[in-house]
């Protein structure tokens, strides 16, 4: 399939100009083939994610999070932000990203994490429009609810706020953290997002709002495997691989007791 024809495919299901002004979607990594027969895709381009495109002969690897964030002026193999991209160019592979686009999508990050919940009579939040709010099928306290987020996204999730009745819920994958105001504009009960920071969960506390912080990883990895199959659907002669890879960054750690976890986020302040 003409890698041409392939962003396109991409293009319809995240438009690019549905991404937010700070991201970088697209094409980020070119390559000299005109033709793609197989695809990796990941989280993720990390090294180990690079390293694997190699060696299942990938021609382009398909990321949610970009390769590349912000300008760099050199590209080495022993700098973090640049030791994936040169991998790939040595090893002739491209890299793709649908970042905030994908958040937006119907069909989505978000969306996805409505479909797992059950949430009926979903709104779009602006002026993003990557948030969602919708019901829950059965209302719940919010630590029961809190641990249903656990068993569906595989996690240990952190809650701030009493336990309560939870009826309408907010869904933001990632970094959402500082949208805890829209979401209780639009009458969640609870914020389900992958990272808060300490002072965005006090400031939610005062509104009111419940937050639910899952993990980045976790709230945002379920959107690949519907995104293979969008693609399967609408591409032909072209192999989708899930990366064997594409695993979190940060881990749980088990105490004496099998029940004590303890979780550990990351914040990038422009990171959704």
């Amino acid at each position: 399939m003409e890698l041409k024809a392939f962003i396109d495919v991409m293009n319809r299901l995240a438009p690019p100009e549905t991404a937010l002004s700070f991201d970088n979607c697209g094409l980020i990594v070119g390559t000299e083939k005109t033709d793609i027969r197989r695809v990796l895709v990941a989280l993720d381009c990390t090294t180990a994610v690079a390293d694997e495109s190699a060696r299942v002969n990938a021609d382009l690897v398909l990321t949610h999070h970009p390769v590349l964030f912000n300008a760099v002026k050199r590209i080495l193999p022993d700098d973090p932000e640049t030791a994936a991209v040169y991998k790939l160019i040595r090893s002739g592979i491209g890299c793709m990203a649908a970042h905030t686009n994908l958040d937006a999508a119907e069909g989505g990050v978000n969306t996805e994490l409505c479909r797992i919940f059950g949430l009926k009579n979903t709104v779009v939040v602006p002026p993003e429009n990557i948030m969602r709010v919708g019901e829950l099928e059965t209302p719940m306290q919010l630590d029961q609810f809190a641990k249903t987020v656990e068993e569906k996204l595989h996690t240990t999730a952190l809650i701030s706020g009493e336990d309560r009745l939870v009826r309408k819920v907010a869904v933001m994958g990632g970094a959402g953290g500082g949208d805890c105001a829209f979401a209780k504009e639009y009458g969640a009960d609870v914020y389900l997002t992958g990272e808060c920071k300490h002072n965005q969960a006090i400031a939610a506390g005062v509104l009111g709002l419940a937050v639910i912080a899952a993990g980045h990883y976790e709230t945002e990895n379920p959107v690949l495997e519907p995104l293979i199959r969008y693609l399967k659907a609408n591409t032909r002669n072209v192999e989708y691989i899930l990366s064997g890879s594409n695993k979190a960054v940060f881990r749980t750690c088990r105490g004496s007791n099998d029940n004590d976890f303890v979780y550990f986020n990351l914040v990038k302040e422009d990171q959704v």
